[in-house]
């Protein structure tokens, strides 16, 4: 028997999280010196958060340490327990060395149980479309090469783009240079970024105005959409319901009737894309 984790940077709302049976392994970011842990939406101000950042707030995020890796992992080994975790993309962020470093550790010390991880190359609901759709397989009694075989075949067919509303926050990332973020800010460029077969996040488009940005989205999706009838749509907002709203109505007059969810970016993510950002993940032909 194993149990099936997954972390908060896959961004699942806690109610999903929770009915599916999820470990969920808390990512931390620090907001006005403190340190605290994305607990899913449970009892997240999500306003408030990206009032603060819009008012000059900068939060930062950090990597777990070896410590909390183990505090998670090591009880279900010491019960007879395997493991198998469902992670964001490696290739945005430096925690998951300490995460190998105390998997090591851990089989050396429980030689009989099994540690296996997938790297989702996603992050955001990308990520979390894939351990959705995971998750029900593991419901369903997957054993764990099943649940590999699976996922390795959903994550090639699983796209995610995002549209940010402001260069700054990317900027401070180290994701566009200054002259780009005051140029694009002023003559309203939004870039469209997305994740590549690597997990590596990358500006695919730039396009002036957001109305015309979510229509390049939306017309990446009438491009590269796969089996939408099947599979859940997700649009995700940085504190503009408003926008994600008028972005759905878009989505259902090209589509119809679709699986389609709303929700809102957390703090660990929007400490990255800041307020203003718009989510699109999809079933797809490609990646």
């Amino acid at each position: 028997m194993y149990q099936l984790f997954c972390d908060s940077n896959c961004e699942l709302w806690h109610t999903t999280a929770k009915e599916l049976g999820l470990n969920v392994i808390r990512m931390p970011y620090i907001e006005n010196g403190e340190e605290k842990f994305y607990d899913m939406g449970e009892n997240t101000d999500f306003k408030a958060f990206f009032d603060g950042m819009r008012a000059g707030g900068t939060p930062k995020t950090a990597a777990l340490n070896e410590y909390a890796y183990t505090e998670y992992f090591e009880p279900i080994l010491a019960r007879g327990e395997d493991i198998y975790y469902i992670t964001f993309s490696h290739q945005m962020s430096g925690t998951f060395n300490a995460m190998k470093n105390v998997i090591a550790q851990l089989k050396e010390k429980y030689p009989d149980r099994e540690i296996r991880y997938k790297d989702s190359k996603l992050i955001s609901l990308g990520s979390g479309f894939v351990t959705y759709y995971g998750a029900l397989k593991y419901k369903d009694g997957a054993t764990m090469d099943e649940l590999d075989s699976y996922l390795d075949e959903l994550i090639e067919h699983t796209a995610t783009y995002f549209v940010v509303n402001d260069l700054t926050y990317l900027h401070r990332g180290g994701r566009v240079s200054g002259v780009s973020k005051v140029l694009g800010n002023l003559l309203g460029i939004k870039p469209i970024l997305y994740f590549n077969e690597e997990g590596k996040i990358l500006n695919i488009n730039k396009v002036k105005g957001f109305k015309k940005a979510l229509a390049t989205l939306l017309g990446y999706m009438k491009t590269k959409g796969s089996e939408l009838d099947q599979y859940k749509v997700y649009v995700l907002h940085a504190d503009c319901e408003d926008d994600a709203n008028a972005f759905i109505n878009m989505i259902k007059a090209e589509f119809g009737e679709l699986d389609i969810h709303v929700q809102p970016v957390g703090p660990v993510i929007g400490a990255h894309c800041g307020p203003g950002t718009i989510g699109l993940i999809f079933h797809s032909k490609e990646k």
